[in-house]
């Protein structure tokens, strides 16, 4: 852009919403052509994936309080028939099947439900969750067959029986009845009348919209998905043309790659919904499949970046999304019963995924891990909790102009500016030399930054245009984070966007009173661009009147909490992990560290150094967190070359092959248990796959694909002190057909097998008030 005039965005005139014309609503939910309304104000949930089945029930409520530190306001999750009723007849919820018990630890850590009640729900699971002897039985799955509707009316009782008692709405706001059905309207509307006779009711119904899905008239809320990559694609695909769609602002919301392996007559949609292009949706852009990172297949293995996870979010809410779904936010294990419960050539899938993993690379792994995009995706939330409600109702406004990706949610008297200069790795964006957008307002154009800036490969923004932030009416080249009230007046947390200068535009009266910034431009619209004396970090402080801006740099704001300890509202930097559950769960780090907080913490004296808003508070290191352990040493064997499936794609090496290899023995100090809630083992390794037994027992297995191994020990204590703990793995063939990211993939000429580093994290809590 360098040389040109700015980007200019003429928003429309400010609107009401209509009426979406949808059959649903109650419990105080209301649905609007652009957005959705609770109690009468508008309401933009935050939604993350988490299968409680695939968990332990001693972690439930941990693992759920993280996701709410996570801005997360709904937890999806699916029942899965399978697991519930493998034998006829015998149904069952005990144990990591109780459902209402998860219900209720959801709604205690103050989350909302949208619960997954198939009958078929895919998720990777054998059948796509039907059990066996349902998938055995010849009848017409997935229709109106009267034989098969007498079986889902029996799972919908049960489903129902069980959360016999709750009152719809609290905490179960949504329902999605079966998944990724694309030709069956009239089914849809079949199973959300027949779990509404069984008992179930809630003020939301959902169905999978993508693929140019054929749904129910006024019936479902269609909910769409985006992701960077597929497991699901041909192992000779470099990075799939659909995730081009998904990093630049647009109208479109469909995605019709999505489940395409195992979906029929996808030809016929793809040239219906193509020739149409895109078309508004007399309902609100919703969302319950971005991709919080991605799975793998033994035939393909995307490599997902923290990065990319956080730019697509962004690229989704320029785009005019009311409503961020992500699947999944926290990673689990296909539980084993009777059989595995994967999905695998073996029940008719094209692909082979692992026995048990299911980490998805998510914002929080199987282990409870958490992720760079946890922190990054935080950021967003902790925005959307705090003026979610403010850009929900308005529209997207998308420039043509391929020199900068960039949108508008506003209207004529200012919005939220969106940014996006970000793609992965397979195909990055350059920068964007003389950056500048222009905002055409009743009130006199805006221009952000008031001079161009070169806007760096890899950037994202979302900026404020005109919008009251702490009681002033503020456009800014930094995000506005979260508010909370301070010592002498409210606080806003703003996060500065790498490579930009930070400039705060506000009008002339408001800038009578400044402290800590200097004036840099004063516009022809009146209003005065202050730069900030000081660097971006956690002692940047600009005083405007009675509000302290606090701007941080990129770090401190992926390191920005808010939450509730000892009954104070509490805003927290720390770039470790943690969750609020009454108090402030800390996991000690491996390192001394600092805390910053306000209000400052009971239980911790502050420091010297702190800013007028921040405390500082020391953490002390845990000497245990780390346990370094001798690295196993492996056998370079490569595993037998097969294809199957319904596609024909390379097969897993199965159980007979990896009983065939010699044991490497792990050797694991006792003392890594000791104390800690979580000891996991990390093994950074290469290879093809790899499994962890003890006592026979599969503990953990994984295709390698870049990232490393990672199992919590703690549940096994007893069997590995007992049988101790062994890995099997196969060697990397240098002549694979499988696709694994460039950047990653062995340049080798022999097998190749070793694992680099072997150590155990401990895990211990400190609950600070």
């Amino acid at each position: 852009m360098s040389g040109s005039a700015p980007l200019c965005i003429r928003p429309p005139r400010a609107a009401d919403a209509a009426p979406a014309p949808l059959d649903m609503g109650g419990g105080g939910i209301a649905v609007r052509q652009t957005h959705l309304e609770r109690d009468g104000r508008p309401w933009f949930p935050v939604m993350g994936e988490y299968h409680f089945s695939r968990d332990r029930p001693e972690n439930w409520r941990a693992e759920l309080a993280k996701m709410r530190a996570g801005g997360v306001s709904v937890v999806a999750t699916y029942a899965l028939w399978i697991l519930h009723e493998e034998v006829r007849g015998e149904v069952r919820f005990d144990g990591p099947r109780d459902l209402r018990r998860f219900v209720d630890t959801a709604r205690e850590v103050g989350l909302d439900v949208v619960l997954r009640v198939g009958p078929w729900a895919h998720g990777e699971t054998r059948n796509g969750g039907f059990p066996d002897w349902v998938q055995a039985l010849p009848i017409a799955h997935r229709t109106d067959d009267p034989a098969y509707l007498e079986l889902v009316r029996g799972w919908f009782a049960a489903l129902a029986g069980e959360l016999r008692g709750l009152a719809w709405g609290d905490p179960i706001v949504g329902v999605q009845v079966d998944n990724e059905l694309y030709d069956q309207p009239g089914h849809l509307a079949t199973l959300r009348r027949m779990a509404e006779e069984a008992g179930i009711g809630a003020p939301l119904w959902t169905a999978t919209g993508w693929g140019g899905a054929q749904l129910p008239a006024r019936a479902v809320l269609p909910v769409y998905a985006g992701y960077s990559d597929g497991f699901w694609e041909e192992a000779e695909t470099g990075w799939p043309a659909f995730g081009r769609t998904h990093f630049a602002f647009s109208a479109m919301r469909d995605d019709l790659t999505v489940g395409a392996d195992v979906r029929a007559g996808l030809g016929a949609a793809t040239a219906r919904d193509s020739a149409a292009g895109p078309e508004p949706d007399p309902w609100p852009f919703a969302t319950c499949e971005l991709g919080g990172g991605m799975t793998v297949a033994y035939h393909r293995r995307p490599l997902v970046d923290p990065e990319d996870v956080a730019a697509l979010a962004v690229a989704k809410l320029g785009s005019g999304s009311a409503w961020q779904g992500f699947y999944m936010f926290h990673g689990g294990r296909h539980p084993i019963g009777r059989t595995t419960t994967q999905e695998s050539q073996a029940t008719g899938y094209p692909n082979d995924v692992p026995v048990t993993d299911y980490d998805f690379f998510a914002p929080i792994g199987s282990e409870g891990q958490l992720r760079p995009h946890f922190h990054a995706l935080r950021a967003q939330h902790l925005a959307l909790a705090q003026y979610g409600a403010d850009l929900a109702p308005l529209p997207a406004v998308i420039p043509a102009d391929p020199r900068l990706r960039a949108s508008l949610r506003g209207d004529d008297r200012g919005g939220w500016l969106f940014l996006g200069n970000h793609q992965p790795a397979a195909e990055p964006l350059p920068g964007v030399p003389g950056a500048q957008v222009r905002v055409e307002l009743a009130a006199g154009a805006v221009t952000l930054p008031s001079r161009p800036v070169d806007l760096p490969a890899g950037a994202t923004a979302w900026w404020p245009v005109r919008r009251v932030v702490g009681g002033i009416r503020l456009s800014a080249t930094a995000q506005a984070l979260t508010e909370v009230a301070g010592p002498d007046g409210p606080v806003v947390f703003l996060g500065a966007t790498a490579g930009v200068p930070v400039e705060l535009h506000v009008d002339a009266a408001d800038a009578r009173r400044v402290l800590g910034a200097a004036v840099r431009d004063r516009g022809a619209d009146g209003a005065v661009a202050l730069s900030p004396d000081a660097e971006p970090g956690p002692g940047c402080e600009v005083r405007i009147g009675e509000t302290t801006f606090v701007v941080l740099d990129p770090a401190s704001a992926a390191a920005l909490w808010r939450g509730e300890v000892a009954g104070r509202d509490t805003a927290i930097v720390w770039e470790g992990s943690a969750w609020f559950d009454g108090g402030l769960h800390v996991v000690a780090p491996a390192a001394d560290a600092t805390l910053l907080a306000w209000p400052p913490l009971g239980d911790l004296p502050a420091e010297p150094g702190g800013s007028s808003v921040l405390a500082r508070h020391a953490i002390a290191a845990d000497p245990r967190a780390v346990t370094p352990i001798a690295a196993p040493r492996l056998s370079p064997v490569t595993a037998p070359v097969r294809a199957g499936g319904s596609a024909g794609r390379l097969s897993a090496p199965t159980d007979d092959d990896f009983a065939a290899l010699a044991p490497a023995r792990l050797e694991i100090p006792d003392d890594v248990f000791d104390g800690a809630d979580r000891a996991i083992l990390r093994l950074e390794w290469t290879g093809d796959a790899i499994r962890l037994t003890a006592g026979g027992a599969l503990l953990a297995d994984q295709f390698w694909s870049g990232r490393p191994l990672e199992v919590d020990l703690a549940p096994h204590r007893a069997a590995i002190a007992r049988h101790g703990l062994e890995a099997r793995a196969f060697a990397w063939d240098p002549s694979t057909r499988v696709h694994v990211d460039p950047r990653v993939r062995p340049r080798a000429d022999a097998p190749v097998l070793e694992v680099t580093r072997a150590e155990v994290r401990s895990e211990r809590i400190r609950v600070l008030r």
